[in-house]
């Protein structure tokens, strides 16, 4: 790092990024921490701030996130929003696209180097959620074309089958689990060329699924009246899961190696 500093990421994001689906709700871990600790290779007096915050959309997070992120003076930042906008129903790409992309300019503009990630198909993962595959597609080829124009690194989830394997996903099928988490967090150190990384996240669980056996009637039942009526519900409410909620690590702090 010049003049010696410390290697400074800040994660910005919404929960993904803050790590739901891994652990304790209240206190998630999440792959942006285990990138962090990924981080102590490269240089072991890494600080770390997450700044991401559950619920958030793309213009929420480019409003609450970018200003305090440039504060801090990152060295490396992720930037990955936009899966809450996909779900809306008056979802715009461009819109999305746009705020994800002034979040890319600030930030390499500082001189920050910016990694961001592309999304699975949506429907392998929920076939209730197969009509927003085209949005998908759609951002994804948004997001490449901004990180081409700003020089961003781009971890290349989509095209990789293991990707919608279920076992990467939590119950509610809409965040990663601890071992989804892991993959993510490996996805990304590959793109940035971390020391010690590899493609290995590419390649399929062992042993394989029986196909679609977890998507029987009584598992998409049980999922609707779990996860997808409370999510309808405060949409039509207005509330976000994020309501109340701030950063979860919203200052740099020295990151402890995994154990």
């Amino acid at each position: 790092m010049p003049n010696g500093e410390r290697l400074r990421y800040v994660a910005l994001g919404d929960s993904q990024t803050e790590g739901l689906g891994d652990g304790d709700p209240a206190h998630p871990r999440g792959w942006a921490d285990r990138l962090a600790e990924r981080l102590t290779t490269v240089d072991p007096e890494v600080t770390y701030a997450n700044l991401a915050v559950r619920g958030r959309l793309a213009g929420e997070v480019r409003a609450g996130q970018l200003a305090p992120a440039l504060a801090l003076r990152p060295h490396l930042v992720t930037v990955v929003a936009g899966v809450n906008d996909l779900i809306r129903p008056r979802f715009d790409a461009a819109e999305v696209a746009g705020h994800l992309e002034a979040m890319f300019a600030g930030l390499t503009a500082a001189g920050a180097r910016v990694a961001t990630l592309t999304f699975p198909d949506v429907g392998k993962i929920a076939p209730i959620a197969r009509p927003l595959r085209s949005r998908v597609f759609e951002l994804n080829e948004r997001i490449r074309a901004a990180a081409t124009r700003h020089g961003v690194v781009v971890a290349e989830t989509a095209p990789h089958t293991v990707c919608t394997d279920p076992r990467l996903w939590s119950a509610d099928r809409l965040h990663a689990s601890p071992l989804g988490h892991e993959r993510i967090a490996a996805a990304v150190a590959h793109a940035l060329g971390l020391p010690g990384s590899d493609d290995g996240w590419t390649l399929p669980l062992h042993p394989p699924m029986e196909p679609a056996g977890w998507r029987t009637l009584g598992a998409e039942l049980r999922w609707a009246g779990t996860f997808l009526g409370p999510w309808v519900a405060r949409r039509l409410l207005g509330r976000s899961s994020g309501d109340g909620r701030t950063a979860k690590r919203p200052a740099l702090l020295p990151v402890r190696p995994a154990a």
